[in-house]
């Protein structure tokens, strides 16, 4: 990946290198030999690999050391989901091996190949020219409705999820997640637990869900505007697609850099659309029509997601289970006013 940082393999994430790639070399065709192990820096949840070899370079990821929440980290889901997507229109690595076998190298782990690209962390791609941003954009839309149009059955995933009350159980489980790691009264969270249940749109579509999807989890060709892989899909799932496009659309409501956000973007001369247009290139390629009911819901679910989400970040801080606790700050109450506003507009 253009700009990746690589390091040494940290203490806390070292395991029994020579197993490994004794394993590799049984599992996966022409692995090569003399392999090399660096640890990719930042960001995922589940820490990230290189390995190189003298056939070629590829790329490990495990679940984290410890003890871990079943629902998280959920490797086996991410290499399952590439995997059966491969002969789609949706641009995934190429997988090469999955162990369970926690003996190995002391948790679940998969290998896929390695992909030379580049990931936009700033939403606003001020480096690129209004033309590659444009087709940039175009890219990301593009992909998200192909994925939207997997039939998951046919490829081998009709039991990857329950097809139906989609935003009914995620809504249920935000809220247990929110209230697991309550820490103070935040008025527009009762509010959004209130307000929300009954916004349920009727529209019972189906589909796979990425559910992380955004610029930041997607590669590009190293020199053209041209997406070549889609990424991170351990919240992958069968659910509703236009959870998906109101996460994804969230950039134009954001403020916070970390997260992706288009504040101050000059749409007229950019090159880079506007929420409208992006949402109409999407329900075109679907067949969707002209206008998706209830905007405003898919828009504020996805923010009570990600404050239910903040939450929990906020709450483990104070705990101590993560670093610098005494500078926790709860992003919580602004995420949910940010919701219950997108909610309530007009």
């Amino acid at each position: 990946m253009t700009g990746a940082r690589l390091t040494d393999v940290s203490l806390r994430h070292q395991f029994d290198e020579p197993r490994l790639a004794a394993w590799l070399g049984r599992h996966v065709e022409g692995f090569g030999s003399d392999m090399r192990v660096q640890q990719f820096v930042g960001g995922a949840s589940n820490p990230t690999f290189m390995l190189s070899t003298n056939a070629g370079d590829y790329v490990l990821r495990k679940k984290p050391p410890g003890q871990l929440l079943a629902s998280a980290h959920q490797v086996e889901r991410e290499y399952r989901a590439m995997a059966a997507l491969r002969e789609t229109d949706v641009p995934v690595p190429s997988m090469r091996a999955l162990c369970d076998d926690p003996n190995v190298i002391g948790t679940a782990f998969y290998v896929m190949d390695y992909l030379e690209g580049r990931i936009f962390r700033d939403a606003t791609l001020p480096d690129l020219t209004p033309a590659e941003r444009s087709a940039v954009y175009d890219q990301l839309n593009q992909t998200l409705a192909a994925l939207h149009q997997v039939d998951h059955r046919a490829v081998g995933l009709e039991d990857y999820g329950r097809p139906t009350g989609y935003f009914d159980r995620q809504i249920a489980r935000w809220i247990k997640q929110y209230r697991g790691a309550e820490t103070e009264p935040i008025p527009a969270m009762e509010a959004l637990i209130a307000e929300l249940p009954a916004r349920v749109p009727k529209d019972e579509a189906v589909s796979i869900a990425h559910g992380d999807y955004r610029l930041e989890n997607v590669m590009f060709h190293p020199t053209e505007p041209r997406l070549i892989a889609v990424l991170d899909w351990e919240l992958s799932t069968i659910g509703h697609p236009l959870a998906d496009l109101g996460y994804n659309c969230f950039m134009w409501h954001s403020t916070s850099p970390s997260w992706g956000t288009l504040e101050g973007v000059d749409f007229a001369t950019s090159g880079i659309p506007r929420e409208e247009d992006y949402v109409a290139a999407y329900s075109r390629r679907t067949g969707r029509g002209d206008a998706i009911e209830d905007w405003n819901f898919y828009l504020a679910f996805a923010v009570f997601r990600l404050a239910s989400i903040s939450q929990g970040v906020y709450a483990r801080a104070l705990a101590g289970v993560t670093p610098n606790a005494g500078e926790a700050v709860n992003g919580t109450p602004m995420l949910a006013e940010q919701a219950l506003s997108l909610l309530r507009r007009g």
